[in-house]
Parts: C-alpha cells; sequence; structure tokens
C-alpha cells in the first residue's frame, strides 16, 4: 500500500478493523467533493459535491483543469442530468474575509454534503483535510481529482458555475475584465485594482486587494494562498 492509500484508509473502518459495522466500498453511495477559486482576487469560492449514478456513464470525465472550456460546458449538463444528486455551493466574498479562504472552503464542503441528505454515504473530498461535523463518513483523497469519478464530476460542476459568474460580475464592472482572468491575479487585474481600486467582490483578506484599496500598487503576483497549500 503507497503511502497516500494508506493515509486514505485510515479515515474509513474497514472490516479488519474491528468496526461494528464494516463497511464495503463498493457498496455505498459515493459523494466526490471539489472546489474551484481558492486562489482568486475576487468573487466566491465553489464547491461542488456530486453522487454518480453507476448505470449511467458520463464519458469523458477528468480534472476540470484539464479539460477545455467547451468540453466543460458540455459536460455540466450530462452530469447534472445523469447524477443521482449533486449541489453547488458559492460561497460568499464576506464569508471568505471573515472565516479566511480555508476555513470557508471547508464549510462550503459541508454545506455540499449536508445538501445532499442520504444520497450521500461516504464523501471523498479532494485534499489533505476534511471538513468538521460531515453526516457521514469521509476520507480526504490527494489528487483526488485525477482519481476519483465523483470527484472529477464536482471539479467541474464547480469550476463550470463559478467561471459563469464571474462572466456575469464582469457585466457589472467590466474595467476588472473578470470574464478574462476569472478574479486571478494576471498582471491585467492587478493593473486594473491599481487604477481603479478593489470593488465589492474583491476579497479584502487577500494582500494584493489590501494594498490596493490603501493606494499601494502590487507589483506582481502574490504569493500561494495558505489555503491552496492546506488543501491541493
Amino acid at each position: 500500500m503507497t503511502r497516500r492509500a494508506a493515509r486514505v484508509a485510515r479515515t474509513l473502518p474497514g472490516p479488519d478493523e474491528g468496526g461494528l459495522f464494516p463497511v464495503d466500498r463498493r457498496r455505498l453511495r459515493i459523494a466526490g467533493v471539489d472546489e474551484a477559486g481558492r486562489g482568486p482576487l475576487a468573487g466566491p469560492v465553489a464547491v461542488a459535491a456530486v453522487v454518480l449514478d453507476p448505470r449511467r456513464r458520463i464519458r469523458g470525465l477528468d480534472d476540470s483543469k484539464k479539460l477545455s472550456h467547451a468540453q466543460r460546458e458540455d459536460l455540466y449538463p450530462r452530469i447534472v442530468e445523469r447524477a443521482l444528486a449533486w449541489h453547488v455551493e458559492l460561497v460568499p466574498v464576506e464569508e471568505i474575509d471573515r472565516l479566511n479562504i480555508l476555513q470557508a472552503t471547508l464549510e462550503g464542503m459541508r454545506r455540499c454534503v449536508l445538501a445532499l441528505g442520504e444520497h450521500a454515504q461516504l464523501a471523498r473530498i479532494d485534499g489533505n483535510m476534511l471538513p468538521r461535523s460531515l453526516p457521514c463518513m469521509a476520507e480526504a483523497i490527494i489528487g483526488g481529482d485525477a482519481l476519483e469519478p465523483a470527484i472529477m464530476a464536482a471539479s467541474i460542476l464547480a469550476k463550470v458555475s463559478r467561471d459563469r459568474l464571474m462572466c456575469r460580475l464582469h457585466e457589472e464592472f467590466p474595467v476588472y475584465g473578470f470574464d478574462e482572468h476569472k478574479g486571478y491575479a494576471t498582471p491585467a487585474h492587478l493593473a486594473a485594482l491599481a487604477s481603479h481600486g478593489p470593488c465589492v467582490h474583491h476579497r479584502r483578506s487577500f494582500a494584493p486587494v489590501r494594498l490596493a484599496a490603501g493606494g499601494q500598487v502590487a507589483a506582481e503576483a502574490p504569493d500561494p494562498v495558505p489555503g491552496d497549500l492546506a488543501l491541493a
């Protein structure tokens, strides 16, 4: 057993671990959970949870980052139509600034699993951390969006949902170019921040936004956000 597999296995009692009710994972309804948008300077973090129907296969699933925009848009309605259950949670900027990006992401994951109700028997979450107070068994899988189809489906729903929202925010605040960079700290976005200051959709808890709000210019992209390091 690899080190990663051993870490995952410890999160769920197996038949040989003396549990009161030994678990056969192959019989469980698995809820894949993933997020999109921890790193951007603006917009919500999107979290999705999906329980796939084993009788309705969805071809082409993969980590959303490996798919093109057109591929993600093609898969989105098929996932929504064929999944046993799904939910997308958009955690707003105000909550990100109040909790910090890591805790806001974990809270979004908890809400997603709760929203699935009895459909979720085992939550498989991409990353190395689990939210507290989940209603079912759970395991964190590093690189899960490349291993578990349900997590792949969740990553696609989260990514598409967030990208669509950022395009709508662009219509409200076109000077920032949200439709192009989706809120990430590109040179064009940093230049717009320097010229116009932050809008209501910018994350004040992120350093480049704080600098822009204070009249200081962020000359280059920031270091990775702590939440990215903790969950990825």
